[in-house]
């Protein structure tokens, strides 16, 4: 089996873009890592492509060329481009192919994300009743988080404080204003205890990476980021998760866990050997509960975490470098990819005024989707 390598990385910038639908935003990330690969289309072997709102990602060889490429669309959820990047790693892996290519793009409309229960196994009457908003969900899950781990309130704000930032200093990331940290936990309420600026928001933007194998990968001759681990998970019995009915008396893992510890027994690394890490933060919360289900802290220490700037660029373990889906928001087919994009920028050394210090070396991102699924990777340079 080959070891897999990154070599190419493309991204169209994220936010709002008059003028431009997703396919042609996914189109513009391809050619970008096209060029950043100093390719051409016909030499990509296979594609692994998704959007949830932008048409299916095969027919970009509409704009991009026929070439005949085997194009599969990947559809799941929040993870979307995190399983693209899995099925096109496994590709390589396996001998079939030395290189390929994984891109995800949207261009959601304005507002809260509107999903169908039947798409989830679930009877009508729970999306009249209201269930299907996320945004309830995740303020009653970090309610009850909050209250079992004995974590304050600012603990969100700072979060979100540190990702906006981020976003400053981040040019594809769509908040590019920092917003103080008296100014977040005075804003309007949206689902207690989050508030507006605790929300990421549906957003527009594509990522393309280009994926080779080790040979194909010295041939080229460019940056040579190894993709130690890519894996995904779905949830286990007991789990707390987005679009449930109800909650388990006997709590069990949830597939982030199951995800980050398959991820580092096939690295054979551990938590503490990670430089910087980019961890799904759909809203503050989120963010927050992930620093320990990735198994990088305890539950319980992450308002200590961040009081003492551990996960800032300059910290112990930065976290969300880019400013995460806070600051860039969430276009579904791109947000994971979008993960793995800031990780190559930062192990190639080239992430500018967001740079991590200190040469970092290895490089982890985690991102979930409804109904409880969690994709992670590990990148090492």
């Amino acid at each position: 089996m080959s070891d897999v390598y990154i070599v190419g990385a493309g991204i169209h910038p994220f936010g709002r873009t008059e003028g431009r639908d997703g396919m042609d935003q996914g189109v513009f990330a391809v050619k970008q890592a096209l060029a950043d690969t100093d390719i051409d289309w016909k030499d990509i072997e296979f594609a692994f492509g998704g959007s949830a709102a932008s048409g299916a990602a095969d027919t970009m060889v509409s704009k991009l060329g026929l070439t005949g490429i085997q194009f599969i669309n990947v559809s799941n959820g929040c993870a979307t481009g995190g399983s693209a990047l899995n099925a096109a790693a496994s590709s390589i892996k396996s001998g079939e192919y030395d290189i390929g290519m994984a891109v995800g793009f949207d261009k959601h409309p304005r507002g809260a994300f509107n999903a169908d229960p039947g798409s989830y196994g679930l009877p009508n009457w729970y999306g009249e009743a209201g269930y299907m908003l996320t945004t309830q969900f995740f303020g009653a899950k970090i309610m009850r988080y909050m209250h079992e781990n004995n974590l304050s309130n600012e603990t969100l704000g700072r979060v979100a404080e540190k990702a906006f930032r981020n976003g400053a200093k981040t040019d594809h990331a769509w908040r590019r204003s920092e917003v103080d940290l008296e100014t977040i936990m005075n804003a309007p309420m949206i689902s207690d205890p989050l508030n507006k600026y605790m929300f990421c928001s549906p957003a527009e933007g594509a990522v393309a990476l280009i994926l080779a194998s080790e040979k194909k990968a010295k041939e080229l001759g460019g940056p040579m980021i190894k993709l130690k681990t890519s894996v995904m998970r779905t949830r286990p019995p007991g789990s707390f998760e987005v679009f449930a009915a109800s909650i388990d008396v006997e709590r069990g893992g949830t597939a982030t866990e199951l995800a980050s510890q398959a991820a580092f027994e096939q690295a054979g690394m551990g938590p503490e050997d990670i430089d910087v890490a980019q961890l799904q933060d759909t809203e503050a919360g989120a963010e927050i509960m992930h620093m320990a289900e990735n198994g990088f802290c305890a539950h319980g220490d992450q308002e200590q975490w961040l009081r003492e700037g551990r996960t800032e660029i300059s910290g112990e373990l930065p976290v969300n470098t880019d400013g995460g889906c806070l600051a860039c928001g969430e276009p579904i087919g791109a947000s994971g990819l979008r993960q793995v994009y800031e990780n190559v920028v930062q192990l190639r050394g080239t992430a500018g005024e967001r740079q991590v210090p200190d040469d970092p070396k290895t490089a982890y991102t985690q991102v979930y989707g409804a109904p409880g699924v969690s994709a992670v990777t590990i990148l090492q340079r």
